[in-house]
């Protein structure tokens, strides 16, 4: 008899990535991580009990990932956790896909989700301080959440997106 095939919950959420990847995320349901990953759902269940908590776990992940890329405010100041969050978003441009637009609209759905989300921007918003130079770099930072949210929308290509995120940066500079 052959050994059951195990998968871990970072396993998991690989696999769930691709589904979300080739074939959006309206595909990534508990029996088709199942499926793809050669488990029973219960053995998904296991890891992430509802739909809800793996898409949860797919946008932990993100941005984990994310805020590795980025320097942290108090130790760098708002200006270059600025250019830093800028940096990040132009080398993570396969997460901002507009088929992972779906995932974060869903994340966003719970309750608890848009509390933990506004918590960090709040907590963000707070660290910046209210130097002009905190204020410019402030500006920015709404600038490059508001080109995010047209990005998910899909209503730019790249070479639009790097220019608008170059237009971002340059407000930062002296005058």
């Amino acid at each position: 008899m052959g050994r059951k095939p195990t998968i871990s919950r970072d396993g998991l959420l690989t696999i769930a990535e691709d589904i979300v990847n080739s074939e959006g995320p309206q595909a990534l349901t508990i029996d088709a991580l199942a499926k793809a990953a050669g488990i029973s759902k219960g053995g998904v269940q296991y890891s992430f009990a509802s739909k809800d908590e793996l898409i949860k776990g797919l946008i932990d992940r993100w941005n984990n990932q994310f805020d590795a890329l980025v320097v942290d405010i108090e130790k760098s100041g708002p200006i270059e956790f600025v250019r830093s969050y800028i940096a990040a978003m132009r080398s993570s441009q396969g997460a901002l896909d507009a088929k992972l637009a779906g995932l974060m609209i869903a994340y966003l759905q719970n309750p608890n989700n848009r509390v933990e989300t506004a918590d960090w921007y709040r907590s963000i918003l707070r660290k910046f301080g209210n130097s002009q130079e905190a204020r410019a770099a402030r500006t920015a930072f709404l600038a490059v959440e508001g080109l995010m949210l047209m990005r998910i929308t899909g209503v730019d290509d790249t070479e639009e997106w790097n220019a608008l995120l170059d237009d971002v940066e340059a407000s930062m500079e002296p005058v």
